[in-house]
């Protein structure tokens, strides 16, 4: 590295002006020393209006706290948990996009880039860099960025694939080697484990996976042990694919396009996670506009898009953003491969949950909450699935819908479901096979 001039944080945050608009790498990458160093110039009074964009980060956000309004308007792509109380409360904002089209926010010049702050590994001998665990909207806004700082860590591993890229796109350094933030998920519950285990056995040999983040993905993952040749088109993986890479079921060789390779745009999962995308031809980390085109991840045959909700309603619409009026996390990529896994040859899409709460209220409701956003609509929506079984909505109608859904609701909530149904549909609902 001794052909690189480096700065302190400091000095490169002086490069921001106010009214300037900066994105963040994401996830693990988030560039904590920059960050730190930024709202410690807030501090100074010296910016005012500068806004932040980033996807999910992990670690702190101390720029969305209420002492930054007037300096930090936050506007991030999507609502993860460090700044989801002060997003709720109105100190933060976020931009309602599909993931897929985060980057087209850049290079359409819809929101434009000012600074770039981005985390990257060590330059190897040829002059390259690699962007490790975060590629998603990032290498766009290195593509249109004024200025971009990038901080050196020995820590980012050198994911090839899009996150490659040459050291002259950077116009100022900074060296800092605090680890990675892993991100750690608890061990499946029982009911996760049945879910796991209603969607596994909608997974054929073959299949293409994508998978969201949280317990149920893992619980998935965990039931595929005697599946064979699975392979990855995903947005992000964590944990619960190593074992099934390291027994040879994951090994992308039924793929038509990146055939043998896992692709993916970020990465949130522990160190052994970061340890294995490090070097490794098998990992593609490439752009979001690729990674979650619903053509590209059709091109696929056998895609199994599994993804989470927080309520669904007698007609299939899947709340996935918001607790009521409440924004919980954002759109992500649910409509991305929810519609691309559709289309795929022999596709799944598949939208899993718990049927209740942790206080033992139905997530399946007679109507959504009030404030409640769709992110799948009820047309998106085709396979769903509890820890009471799994059901095809896909051309089923209203009725046959609600009963549907009815059968694999909580028992203790199916009388009072069916009875919302039959006042919604009079009558003729008690008619429906």
């Amino acid at each position: 590295m001794a052909d690189i001039k480096f700065i302190s944080a400091d000095e490169a945050v002086k490069f921001v002006k106010s009214g300037d608009h900066i994105h963040f790498s994401s996830v693990a990458s988030a560039p904590q020393v920059l960050i730190q160093a930024l709202c410690h110039r807030g501090d100074t009074g010296e910016l005012k209006n500068v806004f932040i964009h980033h996807l999910h980060t992990e670690g702190p956000a101390p720029y969305t706290d209420a002492k930054y309004e007037g300096v930090f308007f936050h506007q991030a792509f999507f609502v993860g948990g460090n700044v989801r109380k002060n997003v709720q409360a109105g100190y933060a904002d976020y931009i309602p996009i599909f993931l897929s089209e985060t980057q087209k926010l850049y290079r359409a010049g819809v929101i434009p880039c000012d600074v770039a702050m981005i985390q990257v590994c060590p330059p190897d001998k040829h002059g390259y860099i690699s962007l490790g665990t975060s590629v998603d909207a990032t290498l766009a806004a290195i593509e249109c960025a004024k200025t971009v700082i990038a901080v050196v860590n020995k820590h980012v591993p050198r994911s090839w694939g899009d996150a490659i890229i040459p050291v002259k796109k950077i116009d100022y350094f900074v060296e800092d080697n605090t680890p990675l933030q892993p991100a750690t998920f608890s061990d499946a519950n029982e009911i996760e484990t049945a879910i796991g285990i209603n969607c596994a056995n909608l997974i054929e040999d073959g299949a293409c996976l994508q998978m969201g983040i949280g317990a149920i993905p893992n619980a998935v993952l965990a039931q595929l042990g005697n599946h064979k040749n699975l392979g990855i088109h995903t947005e992000m993986f964590a944990d619960g694919v190593m074992p099934l890479v390291e027994k040879g079921v994951i090994n992308g060789a039924a793929k038509k396009i990146d055939k043998g390779k896992m692709v993916s745009t970020f990465l949130m999962g522990s160190q052994e996670v970061y340890d294995f995308i490090d070097d490794n031809p098998m990992v593609a980390m490439m752009d979001v506009g690729y990674t979650n085109d619903p053509y590209i991840i059709a091109k696929n045959p056998k895609v199994t898009a599994i993804n989470s909700a927080l309520q669904v309603d007698l007609t299939g619409q899947v709340c996935a953003d918001s607790l009521g009026i409440k924004f919980y996390s954002g759109v992500g990529g649910q409509i991305d491969f929810t519609y691309g896994a559709s289309l795929s040859e022999g596709g799944k899409a598949i939208i899993a949950m718990p049927s209740v709460t942790n206080k033992g209220i139905s997530k399946i409701a007679p109507v959504l909450s009030e404030g409640a956003g769709v992110v799948t609509t009820r047309n998106h929506m085709h396979w769903f699935v509890t820890e009471y079984g799994a059901v095809n909505l896909y051309g089923k109608s209203l009725q046959e819908r609600a009963k549907a859904i009815i059968n694999i609701a909580h028992p203790d909530h199916r009388e009072t479901l069916d009875r919302a149904a039959f006042e919604r549909f009079g009558p003729h609902y008690h008619f429906v096979g």
